[in-house]
């Protein structure tokens, strides 16, 4: 059989371990007759699935004490909304949030901000297509502001934050880190949220991690929906209302499996690596090209271009035939995109590079 590897942005490829303890614990956990699937998520089989989760990410971030993580249901975008329905009662109404527009997905986060306050588009690589993250020296933030939004990584367009920004006063940092969460050593104590859909990085569609700083739990909207109070899924360590039991289990599986690799710092080394393979080759010469700014080429998501678009579907038949599988492009910037996460083993991207100098005929 040929070696499958599977570039998708989301969801994606999970480690090859976690996939076969996974299988080997379906019908039966650790001896107590039922699968996870089964579980009650208050029984104490899966209280104990919860807490090594819980802990094991608290470490590989060095997540700080006065730091809550929180396991929630609806994915990135949901939590796009969910955001300010908790951030915005921390000022005097009518709150300002302010954004910094880098791409696909803090366009979307702006939309919905727009529900339920008013938006300051503090800076904007628009129109698309987004090749850079605005210089720092040309944001215009809003004194008082209920709190700043950035995506930190932007899947679509392949645009990655290469610093922290400064802010002013008390306004926390919210920074939706789903498509590099833990793909790189970070300072949580620099963010007041990070949250991440779980379906790229760390496991199955469905899971949204928060990490919250204690005193932003208190501010949400009246209309804010109870199981979407982070205060209230803090106070029930994530058991407020059934959580997705599986999709935690199989994150508690990355993070274990993350430990044993190392943990955060180890792999950012091999992602610095796959990256620098990949993006070598693409720079070779000029048959493809890649349109992101050099300081904010994304490690994880890697859009390119055929300079001669006519042979895309050709080069798509020839990638599948490889077994290089999910190279196209998403739909509103079209070309390919490879995103190399965690579980990409760096021979994965050098079988991608093997394929590239064969098709430019180097």
């Amino acid at each position: 059989m040929t070696q499958i590897y599977n570039f998708s942005a989301g969801p994606a490829v999970l480690p090859k371990e976690v996939l076969q303890q996974a299988a080997s614990e379906m019908l039966d956990w650790h001896g107590c007759g039922m699968s996870v699937m089964e579980m009650s998520h208050r029984g104490p089989e899966f209280i104990s699935i919860y807490r090594q989760a819980e802990a094991d990410l608290r470490e590989l971030l060095a997540v700080p004490a006065n730091y809550k993580i929180l396991f929630l249901q609806g994915g990135g975008l949901g939590e796009n909304a969910v955001v300010p329905l908790n951030l915005v009662g921390r000022v005097s109404q009518p709150a300002t949030i302010d954004f910094v527009h880098s791409g696909s997905w803090s366009g979307k986060s702006i939309e919905e901000a727009k529900r339920y306050a008013n938006v300051n588009v503090a800076a904007s690589g628009a129109p698309a297509p987004f090749t850079a993250v605005p210089a720092e020296e040309t944001w215009q933030l809003t004194p008082g502001a209920a709190y700043l939004h950035l995506c930190t990584n932007e899947t679509i367009d392949g645009v990655e934050y290469n610093f922290v920004p400064t802010v002013q006063g008390d306004t926390p940092i919210v920074a939706d880190m789903s498509s590099h969460i833990l793909s790189r050593v970070i300072d949580v104590s620099q963010y007041g949220v990070i949250f991440a859909g779980a379906q790229k990085n760390i496991g199955p569609a469905g899971l949204t991690l928060v990490i919250v700083r204690e005193d932003l739990l208190d501010h949400a909207l009246p209309i804010c929906p109870s199981s979407f109070n982070w205060r209230n899924v803090a106070d029930a360590d994530s058991m407020f209302n059934t959580p997705p039991t599986y999709a935690i289990y199989i994150a508690g599986l990355v993070f274990a499996h993350l430990k044993k690799r190392g943990g955060v710092a180890a792999m950012e080394a091999i992602n610095i690596e796959k990256a620098r393979l990949l993006y070598a080759a693409l720079d070779a010469d000029g048959f493809y090209e890649n349109r992101v700014a050099l300081a904010n080429r994304s490690r994880m998501n890697v859009p390119f271009y055929l300079r001669d678009e006519s042979k895309n579907e050709a080069f798509l038949a020839g990638a599948k035939a490889r077994g290089l599988l999910q190279l196209k492009g998403h739909k509103s910037v079209g070309g390919m995109r490879a995103s190399i996460y965690n579980a990409m083993p760096i021979e994965g991207v050098q079988a991608l590079v093997d394929y590239l100098n064969e098709f430019a005929g180097r």
